[in-house]
């Protein structure tokens, strides 16, 4: 990074000027570059030429990252526009492009290379503006003061725009901004509330909520009063213990299901005076349906105290890591650009949601990883009331603030995973769940009631317990049992034999530089000879042991050394868990003995560890043991077992030995449905279209968990209220050889080309879709249509979509994640091309559930509700049309009830499709 030496007072310019630096700007596309130079001369140039005057000269651009990416540069010193933007308008959303800034900034969006080029000047201009015309802000001036120093490029402009040196304004002195915990209020703690009261929700009631909450100028929808009407079902009183009132509604896209169940689930709330929890899939579900309650809650204060979105405590900032972070910038300068940009969101987010909350995910991809959420909790190693910000922390916070909201908007990971842990909001479970995107609950409970005994998982474990091992700075932050609970059990000698009997057992876990020993066979400790073995097993049993990709094998039959080892490693894990089990006792014993006299900070920090003990550790070494116990038998039926090597760019990432529940609703229903009063589960998607009508709520019942509870769920069927039939076309591609990629990448071309952009291009194998973009990207970008793509762009997925969804003319390349859930409204998304028939992926797992739920029915379910969720994304809106086409001719019949009823499938020629996808689309324009 250029380090200017930072303005004294004499050379400091007067309050009010916010002149950006001389510097050239630089616009980069896949085929070229637009270089302006500090004088204003224009050049295009190939990315050869633009990467060699970077490198002498550094340029003010936007997200230097993806533009070192496409000029093929590893590192890039640049004034990074994102930078400022980030400095300027901490916790405030911005698309991380020249013109995503520029809509941010009220300004027109540059309609070409040339003109964003050009157009940066102005921007970093109108941006140092508004920071010299905010007002006084001593925290920005003393952490641009403190950046300056560390070199950071826009530190002068940005002090100028902040007035420094104006007539006697003090110097900021020892970088005070980044304390944001110093401006942070205090949460308050209250008393636990009552139990609700158990009053039903009256239809008629919940339908004039509905009517209230949408106001007099609504368009009428009568699918959507319907809709309300069977939701109200989920909030009746319990009869029977173990039996909820369970409502399947299946929701055609445009019913309006948010504020179907909104209304209620807020009426509940309302006279219960108890929590209704809504989860959700995906983060973006979660601020949209946030987005939804201010009609609801239309006064910021009373949304505040009324609504909370929850997550788990690795989606926010921990305070203390950020302290220690800052408190090594003397020993890690190059941290400083980061932390204070880190610090000036945290002095203004509203909750210190770091994973799809107000923090802007390009900062990831700008900053690094290890500096932005390696901040957050990711390893459980919280300290509680020990900690000094305890009193501020947002995580905290959150908690409480859920505990008297009505409404809590959480997701599928964290309602299983706690309730699974028998932990969820300390034991307070809600009687009433609404489980949207209900066609991942299954996926989702495959997560949380898994097991896997492999290196990351035992490594992870291993720094849970000891902490810090290695000399590094950066990992200073890792705080193991004995610094979270030394205070805590202080003349106990009971419990600290216990600990340092812990301590010690937890060596024989694997530690750093695990991956590499495994991998050359010279493994240390009984974790990793395990692992080696096991490695060695999934090498002899695979067609491609050399390859690039992942691996798998059935754990049946065992090489010969491998059960000896096993058998070692099971004794080992019960040396760790037997100290650990007494170290939980010991704190519940001074909860049972103490309880009178310890202060409620004390009880919830104990509270607290006991179930970090459980979660992270006790309940983990018992399905550990569970699973080494059964390597040389048949595995119980009710689970699937295998060996697995993860592997990423042909480099290994993670070994070991999987378990999962072959019918995941098993768990899923007794933890969290039969727990409940009353569980809504609702998606557009969680009937596949089979034509057999009674079979298909049958599955879906089966995947929802609903079949496992005594009464009967009621089934509710709405249909959208867009004419798909008039809206959509549907496009089977006959004469495509799908082998063929030269030919592949042509359709894909020609068809994004035919469309005018606002395409998406969805693969079932990374490989494909990086062969098409590298030969589609160059002539869609002459044909002036940027091409973005998921695992080629130095972007994660939240934030391509971010783009996709701003930039009308884009094309968009993704797999799964891009696929479902995702909101892109009007001509912005107007195309999907699918490059295969999206058949489940044919492994260990797979097989298990293929041989339980039906065989190869099971296979043409799967695959419909996934044609179902894509198809689903074209339109959103009432006004939009879109064109659907699949590049395989071996579509099955069978398989086209995925789409509404009213549409037709047309099997065409492809220049047939990309004559009808132009003049269809060209209709709509």
């Amino acid at each position: 990074m250029l380090e200017p030496t930072p303005p004294s007072p004499a050379q400091s310019t007067s309050a009010g000027q916010h002149r950006p630096p001389s510097a050239p700007a630089l616009a980069v596309g896949v085929a070229g570059a637009v270089w302006v130079s500090d004088v204003g001369e224009v050049f295009h140039l190939n990315p050869l030429a633009a990467a060699q005057r970077a490198s002498q000269a550094p340029p003010l651009l936007c997200h230097a990252r993806a533009v070192a990416g496409r000029l093929g540069m590893d590192r890039l010193p640049a004034f990074d526009l994102l930078e400022l933007y980030a400095f300027v308008r901490p916790a405030h959303a911005c698309v991380p492009t020249i013109g995503g800034v520029a809509t941010a900034l009220g300004r027109p969006r540059p309609a070409d290379l040339e003109s964003s080029a050009i157009s940066l000047l102005g921007l970093a201009h109108q941006l140092l503006r508004e920071l010299s015309v905010a007002g006084e802000d001593r925290s920005a001036l003393d952490i641009a003061w403190t950046l300056a120093q560390a070199g950071w490029v826009w530190g002068p402009s940005v002090l100028s725009a902040l007035g420094y040196g104006d007539g006697g304004k003090p110097m900021p002195r020892g970088g005070r901004g980044f304390n944001v915990w110093d401006g942070l209020p205090d949460w308050r703690e209250g008393p636990p509330p009552p139990p609700p009261s158990q009053f039903g929700v009256d239809p008629d009631q919940a339908r004039q909520r509905l009517a209230a909450l949408l106001g007099d100028d609504a368009e009428h929808r009568p699918q959507q009063s319907d809709y309300a009407t069977a939701a109200s079902g989920a909030f009746q009183p319990r009869s029977q213990v173990g039996a909820p009132h369970m409502v399947l509604a299946e929701a055609g896209t445009g019913v309006g299901k948010t504020l179907g169940y909104i209304s209620p689930a807020s009426l509940w709330a309302e006279r219960n005076k108890g929590p209704v929890w809504i989860s959700t899939y995906t983060r973006n579900l979660q601020h949209q349906i946030d987005g939804e309650l201010d009609r609801l809650f239309p006064q910021p204060q009373e949304k505040a105290e009324r609504v909370v979105i929850r997550k788990g405590r690795e989606n926010y900032l921990c305070l203390l890591n950020l302290q220690e972070a800052v408190r090594g910038l003397a020993a890690t300068p190059q941290n400083a650009v980061a932390l204070g940009l880190m610090a000036r969101w945290a002095s203004r987010t509203r909750d210190g949601d770091m994973v799809g909350g107000d923090f802007p995910g390009w900062l990831v991809g700008l900053l690094g990883p290890a500096r932005t959420i390696a901040l957050t909790d990711r390893r459980g190693e919280c300290i509680y009331s020990a900690c000094q910000h305890y009193g501020k922390c947002y995580i905290e916070r959150s908690q409480r603030q859920a505990r008297q909201a009505q409404i809590v908007v959480a997701n599928h990971a964290l309602v299983m995973v706690q309730a699974a842990m028998g932990s969820l909001e300390e034991g307070q479970f809600p009687t009433h769940l609404v489980f949207d995107e209900g066609h991942h609950v299954f996926d989702a409970a495959d997560s949380a009631f898994a097991a896997h005994l492999t290196g990351q998982e035992t490594q992870d474990l291993r720094r849970w317990i000891l902490g810090a091992e290695s000399t590094r700075r950066s990992a200073s932050r890792l705080r193991g049992l004995q610094r979270r609970l030394e205070d805590l059990i202080a003349g106990d000698e009971e419990a600290i034999k216990a600990l340092d009997a812990a301590t010690r057992a937890a060596a024989c876990l694997p530690g750093e530089g695990w991956r590499q020993r495994v991998s050359e066979g010279r493994p240390s400790g009984g974790c990793e000879r395990f692992l080696s073995l096991l490695r060695t097993q999934l090498l002899a049993r695979s067609r491609n042991p050399e390859g690039p990709f992942s691996l798998e094998c059935e754990t049946q039959p065992l090489i010969s050394d491998l059960p000896a080892v096993a058998e070692g490693l099971h004794r080992d894990l019960a040396q760790l868990k037997e100290p650990l089990v007494a170290l939980r006792r010991s704190l519940m014993g001074r909860l049972d003995e103490e309880g009178d006299q310890l202060d409620s900070d004390a009880r919830r920090r104990i509270e607290g560890l006991c179930r970090g003990l459980d979660r992270r550790a006790i309940f983990q070494l018992s399905a550990w043991q569970n699973m080494l116990e059964t390597l040389e038998q048949e595995t119980p039926p009710e689970f699937t077992d295998w060996f697995g090597l993860e592997r990423l760019l042909g480099r290994d990432q993670d070994v070991g030995m999987y378990r999962h529940w072959v019918d995941p609703t098993a768990p899923f229903a007794e933890a969290v449905l039969s727990e409940a009063h009353g569980v809504l589960v609702t998606s557009a998607t969680l009937t596949d279209g089979s034509g057999d009508v009674l079979a298909d709520w049958e599955a879906a019942e089966a995947r929802t968990g609903a079949s496992r509870l005594p009464n009967p769920a009621i089934r509710a069927q709405l249909s959208s209220p867009y004419d798909y039939g008039g809206q959509t076309k549907i496009l089977v591609v006959r004469d495509l050889s799908k082998a063929n990629m030269d030919l592949v990448a042509g359709a894909y071309r020609d068809l994004f080309t035919a469309a005018g952009g606002g395409a998406l291009g969805l693969f079932t194998a990374i490989a494909r879709l990086k062969a098409v973009h590298q030969r589609i990207a160059l002539p869609l970008e002459e044909a002036g249509l940027p091409l973005f793509a998921q695992h080629v762009d130095a972007l994660d997925t939240s934030t391509l979509v971010d783009i996709f969804r701003a930039e009308e003319d884009s094309c968009l390349l993704g797999t799964d994640a891009v696929r479902d859930g995702v909101d892109v409204p009007g001509r912005s998304l107007r195309l999907i091309v699918f490059d295969r028939v999206p058949w489940p992926r044919p492994d260990i797992r797979h097989k298990a559930r293929r041989a339980l739920f039906g065989g190869a029915a099971y296979d043409d379910r799967l695959t419909r509700l996934k044609l179902r969720q894509a198809y689903g994304r074209l339109l959103r809106r009432s006004d939009d049309r879109g064109v659907f086409v699949m590049l395989d001719s071996r579509l099955p019949s069978r398989l086209a009830g995925a789409f509404p009823d009213g549409t037709s499938v047309e099997r065409v020629g492809l220049a047939e499709a990309i004559a009808t996808t132009k003049s269809f689309l060209s209709e709509e324009a």
